[in-house]
């Protein structure tokens, strides 16, 4: 690792060498919030190692309704599969929280995954990683209540931001559930009485990050255990 290298937990496990054959590659963008940076379908043209803010990965649901199966940030990369693959996006991507990220176009992505054995391994196990956060959200939405839903999904931005509170509104958590709007107001109301979050219209505050952790279920450690595991990552 260099110390000029990007925050990016990925870039920064790169060694000096790996890195270098990035280098040239490499842009420093804004994270617009609600930008797409990917459609479902879609060919992409560029793969991006956040900085800082979140993107969710959501699929479409029955009448226009959809729910996120993975929240990426500085910790992962965008686009990484579709490049290593046929270069189609798998679902659609949002900038959530705003942010910067490195980009770099898919055929430079392909030629120093081409080049570099040790950034192609890399890769290969952040997609492993990605989908065990997929399989895990999907079993968390089916078995789990809304409470404890609601907690893996903070904490998780939680992990990504750094900080304790977060720009959110009650609406755009109902979608990124898959839920409906009263059923996050009353869990959201529940945790305040309880003093775990503070809520004012368009932003959520954790009071007791701990109290937060007791009430998700184990999916957010699961799935922090596979990402220390896979890519020795830690939050």
């Amino acid at each position: 690792m260099s110390a000029s290298q990007p925050p990016n937990q990925l870039l920064q496990m790169l060694d000096v060498a790996d890195f270098d054959l990035l280098r040239p590659h490499l842009v420093t963008v804004e994270l617009v919030r609600g930008a797409a940076l990917g459609e479902a379908g879609a060919t992409l043209r560029h793969a991006y190692f956040p900085h800082s803010g979140s993107v969710s990965i959501t699929v479409g649901l029955s009448e226009g309704r959809m729910i996120e199966v993975a929240m990426l940030g500085r910790d992962s990369v965008l686009g990484g599969g579709a490049a290593l693959a046929d270069g189609v996006a798998p679902a659609d991507a949002i900038v959530l929280f705003p942010g910067a990220a490195a980009m770099l176009e898919i055929a430079a992505f392909r030629a120093v995954a081409t080049a570099s054995a040790r950034f192609r391994s890399l890769m290969i196990r952040h997609e492993q990683v990605m989908l065990a956060h997929a399989q895990q959200s999907l079993l968390c939405n089916t078995l789990h209540p809304v409470e404890a839903r609601l907690a893996r999904w903070l904490l998780r931005a939680h992990d990504l931001s750094d900080s304790k509170i977060l720009p959110l509104t009650q609406e755009a958590l109902a979608q990124m559930m898959g839920v409906r709007r009263n059923a996050i107001s009353l869990v959201a109301n529940a945790l305040q009485r309880a003093g775990i979050i503070h809520y004012t219209r368009g932003q959520i505050e954790i009071i007791d990050l701990r109290a937060l952790e007791t009430t998700s279920c184990n999916c957010h450690a699961v799935v922090k255990a596979r990402h220390a595991a896979l890519i020795g990552i830690r939050q």
